[in-house]
């Protein structure tokens, strides 16, 4: 959890435990606009000599930075426990995908491929070029604070880009520990600068470092709202950022769907990391003929799980990322309306010993832990269907027909992740086809990313930009194109091109 406090004239970032508010994991001093600024003209003077380390070598530093990260896996998902409050076994999978995102660029290093293009004039050839595009700024969140950011470094780095990396305030040491790796496996000082800054100070900084083009591109992974400042900053300078932002994500529970394939997907869907990933289910749209059903045992589920201390092995989640995040889960509790049913744990909002969770493991006035709730009889007309709640809070609505379906999983504007649990291919094909989300699921949860698979959402979402995989690629190199004429004189295209002898008139007797 970031704290944010002055002393001395200096602005103090103070990250704790949210498990154990007692315990303070880092305290940093935090960077002025300037301060950003400089680390962006560093980037951008390091970018050229990077850029010239032919790209299989700076695929071998991805692979550097993969085996180090894998031989200090333990000790950095327990540091990822520590300060953001994640489970260990949570911790300990988002570990694996940086590791498997290094693995993925590896090979990237020697697939930068460009094309040899047939040109339709003699003695002329045509190739095209993957080119860097300079530095990039990478700003990204504390509810993964070690695998998002992989998604953007390592690319980044690898496409030849230099990089700013501002990570939330609330997960400074999990950045720095990070950063060490990176720079144990070999990247360069300046070629990776890390800045700890609040969100206004990284406006500010981020504003004139595009005005004094020591930024070509802005990779931001945080809420709808903050996103489309940096987008508009961005469109200022046309430039297109790489967005990835908040989701209101559906679960459809279709008629002829396994019952209990579908609870297990909406428990973790919903409330794993304690409902604080983008990808986090926001709504379950059960058919009215299963809803009753459906809901009896999601609630029964959900009531049995285990929250607490995220240290222990039989913890489903632990305390969410800190004070502020509570407040503002808190706030979307204040969306409930008299006509929803509420279930899943004995009480909403903060749990405490005065307002306490059956089962909980530990001392839940020592952190920021949550009551995990359902919300029943939810409609498109309630705010709450509209509103990413952020926490461990998910909708239940009814539907009668396919067409229903589809607009509800669509309507609030969101296009991140989406699941449907169904029997039928004919149904699952074609809800892919109308949803709006970036990512759909067949009977498999709205969570979940492997390293070779686009991640992105439209919409409130984001902007089409994609992570992972090779369409990641996309997004930090620009395609260059080349013509080459040895012919010795000039052949100028659309008109010196040679012409065909045929009769067009022919026909077969």
């Amino acid at each position: 959890m970031g704290e944010l406090k002055n002393v001395g004239g200096e602005r103090l970032t103070v990250s704790r435990n949210p498990a154990d508010l007692k315990d303070i994991v880092a305290e940093r001093t935090l960077s002025d606009a300037d301060g950003l600024v400089e680390a962006a003209r560093a980037a951008h003077e390091a970018q050229r000599a990077w850029a010239s380390w032919p790209a299989p070598l700076r695929g071998r530093v991805a692979q550097n930075v993969g085996r180090l990260v894998a031989e200090n896996k333990e000790s950095l998902a327990a540091l990822i426990t520590r300060e953001v409050g994640k489970p260990y076994g949570e911790s300990l999978g988002e570990v694996q995908e940086v590791i498997d995102t290094c693995d993925f660029f590896l090979g990237e290093g020697r697939r930068l491929y460009g094309q040899t293009v047939p040109s339709e004039m003699p003695e002329k050839q045509l190739f095209t070029y993957r080119r860097p595009l300079g530095s990039a700024a990478v700003i990204t969140a504390a509810n993964f604070p070690a695998a998002v950011p992989a998604w953007y470094l390592v690319p980044a780095l690898l496409c030849g880009n230099t990089v700013v990396w501002k990570p939330s305030e609330s997960a400074v040491a999990v950045a720095e520990a990070l950063a060490a790796l990176f720079r144990a496996g070999g990247v360069p000082q300046d070629v990776l600068r890390l800045v700890h800054a609040d969100g206004e100070t990284t406006y500010a900084g981020l504003e004139r470092a595009l005005a004094e083009g020591l930024v070509q591109k802005i990779g931001f992974t945080g809420s709808t709202a903050a996103g489309r400042r940096v987008s508009e900053l961005a469109g200022r300078h046309l430039q297109s950022p790489c967005l990835e932002l908040g989701g209101k994500n559906p679960l459809v529970v279709t008629d002829d769907a396994d019952l209990e394939l579908a609870v297990q997907g909406a428990v973790f869907s919903g409330f794993a990391t304690a409902g604080q990933r983008c990808t986090s289910l926001g709504s379950v749209i059960a058919h009215r003929d299963v809803h009753d059903e459906f809901l009896a045992r999601f609630s029964a589920a959900v009531e049995d799980l285990v929250v607490g201390d995220p240290r222990r092995d039989e913890v489903f989640y632990g305390p969410l990322i800190g004070e502020r995040y509570l407040e503002n889960f808190i706030g979307s509790l204040e969306l409930v309306r008299p006509h929803h049913r509420l279930s899943g744990s004995s009480a909403t909002g903060r749990i405490t010993s005065d307002s306490p969770r059956k089962g909980f493991v530990g001392d839940p006035d020592a952190g920021v832990f949550a009551h995990p709730t359902i919300v029943a009889g939810v409609r498109p007309d309630d705010e709450l269907y509209r509103t990413e709640t952020f926490g461990p809070l998910v909708s239940v609505m009814a539907y009668d027909t396919f067409d229903e379906a589809v607009a509800l999983a669509n309507g609030h504007g969101y296009g991140l992740s989406a699941a449907m649990y169904t029997g039928s291919a004919r149904t699952a094909f074609s809800f892919g086809e109308r949803c709006s989300a970036g990512m759909v699921s067949v009977n498999n949860s709205t969570v979940g990313a492997e390293a070779h698979l686009p991640f992105g959402g439209n919409g409130l979402s984001g902007n089409g930009s994609r992570q992972s995989g090779i369409w990641v690629i996309d997004q930090f190199t620009s395609w260059q194109s080349m013509n080459w004429d040895y012919a010795g004189t000039l052949q100028r295209a659309q008109m010196d091109v040679q012409d065909i002898d045929a009769d067009l008139g022919f026909r077969l007797s």
